[in-house]
């Protein structure tokens, strides 16, 4: 018996270091691919630089890295609240049986490809901004919105969680008070799940920052910085799923220096979102 669990330790180990040598592989060369026209270029005249023209030799991503910061605010702006009161509602509100059928739609979301909400917002979401709201359509708004409904199960799943992990006696005590129901939500869940609130926004923040085909479809991907919600744009992740495909020499090397800006942009974002659940923890 003794000789079996032995075998299944080692073999569970095997799979974690298997997965971190992965890991390190891909970043080894990512970074080994795209790293030569950084030095070449100089890391501030890439990541500032407005023009995006492979053809002439010019990389800048700066219209990238903004189109992408204004896509992930716009979706943050529409997905948080939303997610918010629905992890409210479940936790605090509804009734078992209820919560559990909720909970488990809002969850199915995060099986729809990707490339379903881009046809549903290409097809019903972008007619409807250009005849509305003006401009072609294909913008900031359209990407953030498909984004915004896409982290919703990110961000409900995770604030139910640490809903439902705030004590009951902080809630009974609160009522023997005097308390309303809302004004227990108000004044002592909300103010204890604020850690895993904030970490909930930042995974839902770095969904957004990694999603790609959805926003191919919808944004509109011009290589320029947007000025207006009802403009397009072109995200990092787009920026390399677009040209990737026929991209050599310089060209090549820009794109994967354009996955290492994005990787350390998310890496960034999860080491926040795991040093948040963990003060929450303390």
């Amino acid at each position: 018996m003794r000789r079996s669990e032995t075998l299944v330790q080692w073999s569970l180990a095997l799979v974690a270091l298997f997965a971190i040598a992965a890991l390190a592989l891909i970043i080894i060369f990512i970074f080994k691919e795209g790293s030569p026209i950084i030095a070449r270029l100089g890391i501030v005249e890439f990541i500032m630089g407005t023009k995006w023209s492979p053809s002439r030799g010019t990389f800048g991503i700066l219209p990238m890295i903004l189109g992408s910061f204004w896509v992930t605010l716009s979706a943050l702006v529409i997905g948080v609240p939303i997610g918010l009161a629905s992890a409210i509602f479940l936790a605090e509100m509804a009734p078992s049986g209820t919560s559990r059928i909720l909970k488990f739609a809002i969850q199915l979301l995060a099986g729809i490809p990707s490339v379903v909400f881009g046809f549903i917002g290409l097809v019903i979401l972008v007619p409807l901004i250009r005849q509305w709201l003006g401009g072609p359509g294909f913008s900031v708004l359209a990407a953030g919105i498909v984004l915004g409904i896409m982290i919703l199960p990110t961000i409900v799943s995770v604030c139910y969680d640490v809903f439902k992990a705030v004590p009951q006696a902080y809630r009974e005590g609160m009522i023997a008070l005097g308390a309303t129901r809302w004004q227990t939500i108000r004044m002592v869940v909300l103010p204890a799940a604020r850690p895993g609130i904030i970490a909930a926004i930042i995974l839902g923040m770095g969904r957004a920052v990694g999603e790609t085909m959805a926003v191919i479809m919808v944004a509109g991907n011009a290589t320029k910085i947007p000025v207006s919600l009802l403009e397009p744009v072109r995200t990092l992740t787009s920026n390399i799923a677009l040209e990737m495909g026929y991209a050599v020499g310089e060209h090549r090397e820009a794109l994967f220096a354009t996955g290492i800006v994005l990787f350390i942009i998310i890496a960034i974002l999860n080491t926040l979102a795991r040093v948040v659940a963990r003060v929450e923890k303390v």
